[in-house]
């Protein structure tokens, strides 16, 4: 292993500049007009994995290629082999005006290197590919079979990958799969992320007269759809931050006392959180604090609303509809097909006969888990507290990675969260960073990590 990190430290500027020149690529998945920039992004990424010993090929799709990059294998017994996952795909970098310098045109201030896909997630896929460069650049042996699938859709869904899986299931059968694509508190607190919560979304339309009416001539003997959606969105929350829906928490399973003391460990304060925020006070669900509410309690949040005139000045109307969209964050144990019905049957209960109420569902995704006591997760553990010198946390993600179930349900393998993202590298807003010692640091624990898995 000595050879596998000097190597490391010696080409740390080589490193850099060839993350600054995958980051140049403008590889906007959602925009048509970058479709080009994705090719060529995927043929330098597959010339790059190449270069540095890898087995490499495009596989095409009805969207972007996917790359498949694999070590040599050993003619020996099977050893165990694992998936290392990450996407070269970008989110778009608009508004321009509010980027300090061009979003495509790298710049590194201090230790920070600034571009859109920075840190999401062309740094973090990277550092996989750079601690795999040392072992085989230096003739160390790795102790096991690694696979590199790096797609360029996840930031429009990743609509391609399941097939994908599908197809490729027995090339791509694994003991588990890694993916860097979260973050870290600190760099002092590094973290494997354990859980990740589902996702169900839905979109209501409330719809009264058949037109907007006078609000003088007809207002007071017709129901107001604006006032009556918000009557019915009032009714699903308590004042305690508790959801109503009957049923909802049934088989939400409570936080061990060995969670919850992990998540006490976690730096910040909740003043901290709140002037983060900028609101005058939190309010979250009773009994839980700020980061259990936030990554291991389920939610409902309206994520848009309206109705009626929206231009300058006003325009005394009874609107014709009203209409909003909300989106449910599910927890381990929830099923968001269950959870849809529950949904729907409530609110036809509680919707007033005034109106009529129209529900849209939308994307949904289950919510994840792997043991944190289970020996993967402790091996990755290992590898964190070895590359970056302090004792690694434990936690659980608020938002939502749907391919992961993908991965359990086409390769039956579980995932390995260990993420390298800081909370302030701006990921998906404008001015996104990476550290580059969290660079650097991942590459080691990229190292770190296949000695510990194939234990």
């Amino acid at each position: 292993m000595q050879k596998v990190i000097d190597y490391l430290r010696k080409n740390q500027s080589r490193f850099v500049q060839e993350l600054c020149d995958y980051v140049r690529f403008p590889s906007v998945s959602a925009q048509p007009q970058h479709r080009q920039d994705l090719q060529a992004c995927a043929e330098w990424l597959l010339k790059h994995c190449e270069a540095i010993g890898l087995q490499a090929r495009l596989c095409p799709t009805d969207g972007n290629p996917i790359i498949i990059a694999k070590t040599p294998r050993s003619p020996s017994a099977r050893r165990p082999h694992f998936v290392v996952y990450g996407h070269y795909d970008v989110q778009p970098a608009e508004p321009f005006d509010l980027w300090k310098s061009p979003p495509f045109e790298p710049r590194i201030v201090g230790r920070s290197l600034f571009g859109r896909g920075a840190s999401d997630n062309k740094g973090q896929n990277l550092a996989h590919l750079k601690a795999v460069e040392a072992f085989l650049k230096t003739g160390t042996e790795l102790p096991c079979d690694l696979t590199f699938v790096i797609e360029g859709e996840e930031e429009v869904g990743s609509k391609n990958l399941a097939t994908f899986l599908k197809s490729h299931r027995a090339e791509l059968r694994c003991d588990a799969v890694v993916i860097s694509d979260t973050g870290i508190p600190s760099l002092k607190h590094p973290a494997l992320t354990y859980a990740l919560r589902g996702i169900a979304a839905f979109e209501l339309i409330m719809r009264g007269p058949s037109r907007d009416l006078h609000s003088g001539i007809f207002g007071g003997s017709v129901d107001n759809p604006a006032m009556a959606l918000s009557q019915l969105l009032a009714q699903l929350r308590d004042k305690h931050g508790r959801i109503t829906i009957p049923g909802f928490y049934d088989g939400v399973a409570p936080l061990s006392a060995y969670e919850r003391k992990q998540m006490s460990r976690l730096p910040g304060s909740d003043s901290a959180y709140r002037k983060f925020l900028g609101v005058p006070k939190l309010f979250g669900e009773r009994g839980f604090t700020p980061t259990e509410q936030r990554t291991a309690r389920p939610t409902l949040e309206i994520n848009g609303l309206t109705s009626g005139y929206q231009g300058e000045g006003s325009k005394t109307i009874v609107p014709a509809w009203a209409s909003a969209k909300l989106t449910l964050r599910l927890v381990p144990n929830q099923n968001p097909a269950q959870i849809i019905k529950l949904v729907r049957r409530h609110l036809a209960k509680i919707a007033p006969p005034t109106v009529r109420l129209e529900i849209k569902s939308g994307h949904g995704a289950e919510p994840y888990l792997v043991s944190p006591t289970g020996p993967e997760a402790q091996a990755a553990l290992r590898a964190l507290r070895a590359a970056f010198g302090h004792e690694p946390v434990l936690i659980r993600e608020g938002g939502s990675i749907p391919i992961v179930n993908d991965f359990k349900k086409h390769l039956h393998a579980d995932t390995l969260l260990i993420g390298l993202a800081l909370p302030d590298d701006n990921a998906h807003s404008p001015n996104e960073k990476f550290n580059l010692d969290c660079f650097a640091k991942g590459q080691l624990m990229g190292a770190y990590l296949w000695q510990e898995l194939a234990k």
